[in-house]
């Protein structure tokens, strides 16, 4: 696991080496910022329509919307890095931009998208729950850690130790549960198997070092939450 996190820290920061340009935040708000633009780009090329197409537009592509107001009110500071050029196109163009390919897949025909009602209205619901776990917890570790540190074991923290990761795994489930495809629930696997795992053990370990570690990691889960 050590080494997958030196290769993925590697890439998303010094890849190539050389100048660092820029934030890692530009890089990530400039691909989420502009899926509705790029959406609206292929629905209009293709000359799609539907309800999955509409559905997967206003989801994917508030989402984005929404991240970039985010940023600006309680911005992460992880995002706030310079990183190297090449490790800002390894973001751009492997990690986050085939996340565009989860609309493409319906907006080019290759899948009709999901057609039940129903599913469409339980997608809805699921992307909403994700955005409100993930702006609320990432919001509760902004301004909490401004006048505290150390672990933050209530509201959102209080049963799981990663709420950000389990609303954003929400919300781009839902739009693969849209597209009704193979593609994006490949993609997702990859970048969740890969990106996700090792931020997170990354995450722990550093969280470990706090007083009361033992304790708070008992009885919370580490992504879903613990009842008991």
């Amino acid at each position: 696991m050590q080494r997958l996190e030196k290769l993925i820290h590697y890439l998303s920061n010094d890849f190539l080496g050389g100048p660092r340009p820029w934030k890692l935040a530009w890089v990530v708000n400039l691909q989420k910022g502009g899926t509705l633009i790029v959406y609206l780009a292929m629905i209009w090329a293709y000359g799609a329509s539907g309800p999955a197409v509409w559905i997967m537009l206003a989801l994917h592509g508030s989402y984005g919307l929404i991240w970039i107001m985010k940023d600006l009110a309680f911005p992460d500071p992880n995002w706030q890095r310079k990183v190297t050029i090449g490790a800002g196109l390894i973001a751009f163009l492997v990690v986050l931009g085939p996340y565009w390919l989860i609309g493409w897949v319906v907006f080019s025909g290759v899948s009709e998208g999901l057609q039940n009602l129903a599913g469409l209205a339980f997608a809805i619901i699921v992307y909403a729950l994700g955005v409100a776990l993930m702006i609320g917890a990432d919001a509760q570790k902004y301004f909490t850690l401004r006048l505290k540190s150390g672990l933050i074991e209530d509201g959102m923290f209080a049963r799981v130790r990663h709420p950000n990761y389990l609303g954003e795994i929400m919300i781009y489930g839902s739009f693969a549960l849209v597209a009704w495809h193979w593609l994006p629930v490949l993609i997702l696997a990859v970048i969740w198997s890969l990106y996700f795992t090792s931020n997170i053990a990354a995450k722990e370990r550093s969280l470990s070092r706090h007083p009361g570690w033992g304790a708070y990691a008992e009885r919370t889960g580490r992504l879903l939450p613990k009842l008991r």
